[in-house]
């Protein structure tokens, strides 16, 4: 179980989730996409980056399991800070981020895919924030940057799951292609952004991200408030310990 980073010879610097079996993150997980992606911005040989995991899904959002073993808040804690430290080192990462997304993207996978500069899909990838019915709230900032508003809050008042199709007619994932061309495609953005200039593309991510009309990084943070009262009222314990006893 681990986060890795390798850097190839033209600049394209790849960053892999492998957590079997649905790379649901623990705490260190997090932190360890954190770790990566600053590595990214520290290094001036990077010049795109490509996110991307091994296995059946992208990403199964936060380790519940984990959560549920751990006394007092200390994992929520945990969760909470290495979710926020991920998502923000994706936007601020000083290289475009290329989102490789196969199977499901779930729950934090959405915060992580929200923050990225580009989306790649498979043709079996679906999205979804299925945090109302785990007794929390977050990545509705970064939901908002993939579907209209309407579309956002029925989706996450329902934790219904959207599929890669819809979200490319959308305009929020640039192409959905089969699996076995997943990674080729990914490569194939990073690599036309890789052979521009490494000064102009850093200057127009951070022009990009100063002229988004949301803070994402103080937007998250604010949702994340209201899953710190949920889980102090008991109500977030209640709808996790319900989760983990379905075995899923």
């Amino acid at each position: 179980m681990s986060i890795t980073s390798a850097m190839h010879s033209n600049g394209v610097r790849v960053i892999t989730m492998n957590y079997p079996p649905v790379n649901a993150l623990p705490v260190a997980g997090w932190f360890g996409i954190a770790d990566a992606m600053n590595e990214a911005t520290r290094d001036a040989k990077t010049r795109a980056v490509i996110l991307r995991a091994e296995g059946r899904g992208f990403n199964a959002g936060v380790d519940i399991k984990e959560m549920q073993s751990t006394e007092e808040f200390n994992a929520i804690l945990g969760a909470n800070r290495g979710c926020f430290a991920a998502f923000k080192s994706i936007y601020e990462c000083a290289v475009p981020v290329i989102a490789a997304v196969n199977g499901f993207c779930l729950g934090g996978g959405v915060g992580l895919v929200g923050n990225a500069d580009t989306i790649v899909a498979s043709d079996t990838a679906y999205f979804g924030v299925p945090e109302v019915d785990r007794g929390a709230l977050g990545a509705a900032t970064h939901l908002a940057r993939l579907v209209p508003a309407h579309m956002l809050r029925t989706l996450y008042f329902t934790s219904k799951n959207i599929s890669a199709q819809r979200l490319a007619e959308l305009g929020s994932v640039a192409e959905v292609v089969s699996a076995d061309k997943l990674d080729e495609t990914a490569f194939s953005y990073a690599n036309e952004i890789a052979a521009k200039d490494p000064r102009v593309i850093r200057a127009a991510k951070e022009a990009l991200n100063c002229i988004d009309p949301i803070d994402v990084n103080r937007s998250y943070r604010f949702e994340q408030g209201f899953t710190f009262e949920l889980n102090l009222g008991g109500v977030a314990d209640e709808l996790r310990d319900d989760f983990v006893a379905t075995g899923a």
